[in-house]
């Protein structure tokens, strides 16, 4: 799954549950439940204006324990660096978004991501023995690589498309952007078809 789509995902998710939180809350710090005769959620502690979400004894129930302060601190720290984990991961890009043309890249000539993987596949597609082709790069925008994922012919041959992807569009792609080098990795897959039956 792509980045993207789980930060979505979670963003989504803390979201729902700040939101529904939020609402419960103010259902009590509002009265709702008493003016409207509502029945208020089991183990909710807030159902009145006048209530408290932790009442003394439930504050402080545990702290003469041993392991209280040490647990409460480890907990801290996991919540700590699982955010400072995802905050790295969001720093790493693992998509190039504009790629500087020219080697070294000139300064203010940028093309975008999307441009230079929609014309390497449309140029790999014409290819022959290609029914199929999509592209994408990844990686930094200082060493972008680029992903091709080819559907080939039946009769064709992995080897020769190889060779004429290498010679073509990916020659083709290096020479647009100004680059002396431009990594590539492609995934080839043959066209479904039903089987024969063999009289």
């Amino acid at each position: 799954m792509r980045k993207s789509a789980i930060n979505r995902i979670l963003l989504a998710l803390t979201g729902i549950v700040m939101l529904g939180s939020g609402v419960l809350m103010l259902a009590g710090g509002f009265d709702v439940y008493r003016r409207w005769s509502l029945s208020s959620p089991d183990g909710m502690p807030w159902t009145a204006p006048d209530a408290v979400v932790l009442q003394d004894a439930d504050r402080t129930r545990w702290t003469d324990e041993a392991w209280w302060w040490p647990a409460v601190i480890a907990a801290l720290a996991v919540v700590f660096l699982l955010a400072l984990w995802w905050l790295v991961a969001q720093l790493h890009r693992t998509h190039p978004g504009h790629i500087r043309l020219g080697e070294p890249p000139a300064d203010g000539v940028e093309l975008r991501e999307h441009a230079l993987s929609d014309a390497l596949a449309a140029d790999a597609g014409r290819q022959p023995g290609v029914t199929r082709a999509q592209a994408r790069m990844i990686g930094p925008p200082r060493r972008p690589k680029a992903q091709l994922d080819l559907t080939l012919t039946q009769d064709s041959e992995p080897g020769p498309v190889l060779r004429t992807l290498c010679d073509g569009p990916l020659t083709r792609a290096r020479r647009s952007t100004g680059r002396a080098r431009l990594p590539a990795e492609a995934r080839m897959r043959v066209t479904p078809h039903k089987p024969h039956r063999a009289e």
